[in-house]
Formats: C-alpha cells, structure tokens, sequence
C-alpha cells in the first residue's frame, strides 16, 4: 500500500490524499459551471469530497485557486534564468526561461484554458492577472540584473519575455490545434527579435 492510497476518515479532519488538486479541479469546475461570483468555497470543498478546513489549509481564498501557483511559476523563471551559461544574452536567458516554463505548462493544458476562461470572465481576476504578470517582469528584471545586466536593459528584456509568454500563451489556449506551448513560444521570440532588428 503507497502512501497516496490511504484514505483516512474525514470527520477525523485526517490528511486527505492529493487534497490541492481536488480541490483545484472541483473549484475549475465549478467556476465554469455557475461562475467565479456565484461559486462559494463550501460548493467547492463538497464537489472535492473535503471540508471547508482543508480547503483553507491550502488556500486563503476562493481567488487563490486561480493564484496560488504564482510563486512556483516565477521561480521557474528566475532559476532558469539564473541557470543560463555565462556570456548568454539577455533575451535568451529569456527564452532558456520561457522553454522551462512552456514544458510545466504542457502537462496542464485544459486546467490553463479553465483557468484562463474564468479570469476572462472576471474584470477583477483580469487585474489580479495583471499584477501577477507585473510581479514576475520586475523578478525577471531583478534575476537579469543579479546576471550584470545593466538597466534598462535587463528591465526591456524581462518586460519582452513577458510579453512573449502572455502572447503565445493565449494563442496556445484559443485554439488546441496550435502547436505546442514552447513551440509557439519560440517563434514568438524569434519574430520579436526580427521586429526588433528591423527586419
């Protein structure tokens, strides 16, 4: 028997097996199905088969089902950066970043596209996107710079980066037909970086 069979009773308030991702799943379906506003965490905790406490054992609220891999995804692109050979430029310290990141998100296509209608669909989920995104350009900047890159260099290259993913990420939810997520990624840099030379 592993470790994820255990199954221990619940009126215990016991440790739950893959209790984030149930409840992940559970809040995604149901964000999709009534709508962010009208979904409480209650509806959620029930659809994962777990209670409110352990809902809020893993999330500080309804919104950070949506968030709460934030942290994760800009450590994986300021490792990645930091990882990058010596003597890399800025902008393909970048990419190297951008190919560690699409290979996380491949694995969670039709999560990211859940997610993604659901902020769609909310002004206020739209503007925490959006800090989001802030966030991660200014610790791409940072990770630059902790490289030597002089501003406004390392600023110009992270907010490009960001700009990179954001646009080949949305193409990549729109239409599952598209390539994948790094693919488009790459060719995304490389039309920036011909837009950027003048070709």
């Amino acid at each position: 028997m592993s470790v994820t069979d255990i199954n221990y009773d619940r009126t215990m308030g016991r440790w739950e097996p893959k209790s984030r991702e149930r409840l992940e799943q559970a809040a995604l379906a149901l964000y999709g199905e009534r709508g962010f506003e009208q979904t409480t965490v209650t509806e959620i905790a029930k659809r994962a088969g777990l209670t409110e406490r352990t809902f809020f054992r893993h999330f500080a609220d309804k919104r950070e089902v949506l968030f709460g891999g934030s942290g994760m995804l800009q450590e994986l692109f300021t490792t990645a950066v930091a990882a990058a050979p010596a003597g890399t430029t800025p902008i393909d310290a970048i990419g190297r970043a951008l190919d560690v990141v699409a290979e996380l998100f491949e694995q969670r296509h039709e999560s990211a596209r859940q997610r993604q209608a659901v902020i769609a669909a909310n002004a206020e989920l739209q503007e925490r996107e959006l800090i989001k995104l802030a966030r991660l350009g200014a610790a791409l900047a940072d990770a630059l710079r902790r490289r030597d890159v002089p501003e406004p260099a390392a600023s110009l290259a992270a907010e490009a980066g960001i700009a990179v993913f954001k646009i080949a990420f949305e193409r990549w939810i729109a239409d599952p037909g598209q390539p994948d997520l790094g693919q488009l990624m790459r060719q995304s840099l490389d039309e920036l970086k011909a837009v950027t030379a003048g070709e």
